[in-house]
């Protein structure tokens, strides 16, 4: 039986400033009628490319696909007119876009967006379209799909905006979908619900999926073949059991040797857990109002944290999980105020919530916050060398130029980068030296207190575990407390002492990391886990779990 897709010697190049670059150097694999495979790398290394090329998404220039075949149905993609692969992407391949705020059309609705490739493809009538979508929202988890189909992209959360870009790729029923990191903005729930549902249309319509991913254990459990890929060309393929149980390339052992490890011993916990606590809150709540209606005369109640408690030691690292809307990024902004709540909150002593703007701006060196994109909250008008020093210009005045300078490099050498980076903007860095600029600028005060919302989610397995090593290396060097809020439970499970669960605003489950990992107690606590462990997903094509 001829293949799905069948993809010889691809090379796709790029010019650059510093000469001609091959993004794919010549790759070849192929695929079968509802067969998953999966294309693991970290990034740069061309599996994105690859994919776009396929496509013909690729811009020329500066891009070009200099040579291969990709033989889809036995035709070949790249030599189709403009019009002919039209037809093709949507209808026959669909994919799944990485970034889904930057794949939707800000000024359309999401409705509009989901019915114009059923009406163009699928010849549905308005009606007949719009039905189709609300049906479509529905299977990917969005509550009140129908009502929902109004409200345009900036009102969705990101993962609920992965969820309309899933739901229009699967819209026409396609032989093939391209899933380009289908899962990374969403909650372990949602992705099993997300794979599960990609596994039944596999099995009801023979769709193929080719996945595209950092996260191998997805790929694991989801997956029939693998690629790895690295540096544009493909270094190792083989059956996933097969790879995943005895990996031939020094590459692929690198990848699966970089899933993160506890390495936080009993006797630390122990010593943690004697020692008192230097940040507490009591009954902390927040709720927002939200006006609505065609008026906006009416206001809904959100109730965001409802009266938590928590303590915190030095040196300790809190995990605080759940999925979004949860509450716990809003509950760290209220421990730190930088979100208005009610409870009290005491700081070394010192009771935050009593305390006005001014009394609190001293005390705010001492806790720092490190964001889940780093892209975004680096400015990128100032170099490096001006981002990290800002804090200091404003805390410690007494510094001199040369004093200020001295201690930058000396924090930046202590992440991992050099001095000669210092006049570098941020766009001229990698995802994970960003991260550790965005560190070092929280580091560089000797903060006694690290906010780490989502500090990983976005990278690669290597360079995630480099960043989760730094950062419990800066933890035992200098005695920072870490409130580290993931929905990345291995991630929590490598690098907390305790874990809070979240759920709806409220605390459901709190103890100590092992315990509550091995014996969890509230059924949301053993659903999140089940999830994120995929105890739950198929290993088959028949629909067995």
């Amino acid at each position: 039986m001829a293949a799905l897709l069948e993809v010889k010697d691809l090379k796709t190049q790029f010019h650059t400033r510093e000469g001609l670059v091959y993004a794919v150097n010549g790759i070849s694999y192929e695929m079968e009628e509802g067969e998953t495979l999966g294309i693991v790398g970290e990034s740069g290394c061309g599996k994105s490319v690859g994919v776009l090329s396929l496509l013909r998404l690729i811009p020329e220039p500066p891009g070009k696909i200099a040579d291969g075949q990709a033989l889809f149905q036995g035709k070949d993609l790249l030599k189709m007119s403009p019009e002919e692969i039209r037809h093709v992407r949507g209808a026959q391949i669909a994919m799944v876009f990485q970034d889904p705020m930057t794949s939707l059309n800000p000024v359309l609705t999401i409705g509009r967006q989901l019915t114009e490739a059923l009406e163009l493809h699928m010849g549905m009538n308005k009606q007949q379209a719009r039905d189709r979508a609300a049906e479509l929202l529905g299977m990917v988890g969005i509550p009140q799909a129908g009502d929902r189909l109004n409200d345009y992209p900036h009102q969705y959360s990101g993962g609920m905006r992965q969820r309309v870009m899933i739901a229009m790729a699967l819209s026409c029923h396609p032989r093939l979908l391209i899933a380009d990191e289908p899962t990374t903005a969403l909650d372990v729930t949602i992705q099993q619900q997300i794979l599960l549902l990609l596994n039944e249309l596999q099995r009801e319509t023979g769709m193929a999926v080719l996945l595209i991913t950092h996260d191998l254990n997805m790929v694991r459990h989801f997956a029939d073949r693998v690629y790895v890929m690295q540096g544009g060309r493909v270094v190792e393929s083989n059956d996933v059991e097969q790879l995943f149980s005895a990996p031939n390339h020094e590459y692929t052992r690198k990848l699966l040797a970089s899933e993160p490890e506890r390495s936080i011993s009993v006797n630390e916990e122990k010593q943690i857990s004697t020692r008192d606590p230097f940040l507490t809150g009591h009954d902390i709540t927040c709720h927002f109002s939200i006006k609505s209606g065609l008026w906006q005369r009416h206001k809904e109640e959100i109730k965001a944290v409802e009266t938590v408690d928590l303590t915190l030691r030095r040196g300790e690292t809190l995990g605080i999980v759940g999925e979004s809307g949860s509450g716990k990024s809003t509950l760290g902004m209220c421990l730190l105020r930088l979100q208005s709540c009610q409870g009290e909150i005491t700081f070394d002593g010192a009771r935050l919530d009593a305390m006005n703007p001014r009394q609190l701006r001293p005390l705010r060196r001492h806790f720092q916050v490190v964001f889940q994109d780093p892209f975004s909250s680096l400015s990128p008008r100032l170099n490096i060398g001006q981002i990290i020093g800002e804090g200091l210009a404003l805390h410690f005045p007494e510094f001199d130029a040369e004093q200020r300078r001295a201690r930058i490099v000396s924090v930046m050498e202590e992440v991992g980068l050099s001095e000669s980076m210092l006049t570098r903007y941020p766009h001229e860095f990698s995802g994970g030296q960003r991260q550790r600029i965005a560190i070092a600028r929280a580091v560089v005060l000797e903060p006694r207190l690290l906010l780490l919302d989502e500090p990983t989610s976005a990278l690669d397995v290597s360079v995630q575990k480099q960043v989760l090593e730094l950062l419990r290396s800066l933890q035992q060097r200098h005695g920072m407390a870490y409130i580290f809020i993931s929905h990345d439970l291995k991630v929590i499970r490598a690098m907390a002492h305790r874990v809070m669960v979240m759920k709806h605003g409220q605390v459901v489950e709190e103890g100590e990391t092992e315990r509550l990992f091995e014996q969890p107690e509230h059924p949301y606590t053993k659903a999140l886990l089940e999830a994120a462990l995929f105890r739950e997903m198929r290993t088959d094509k028949t629909g067995t779990v």
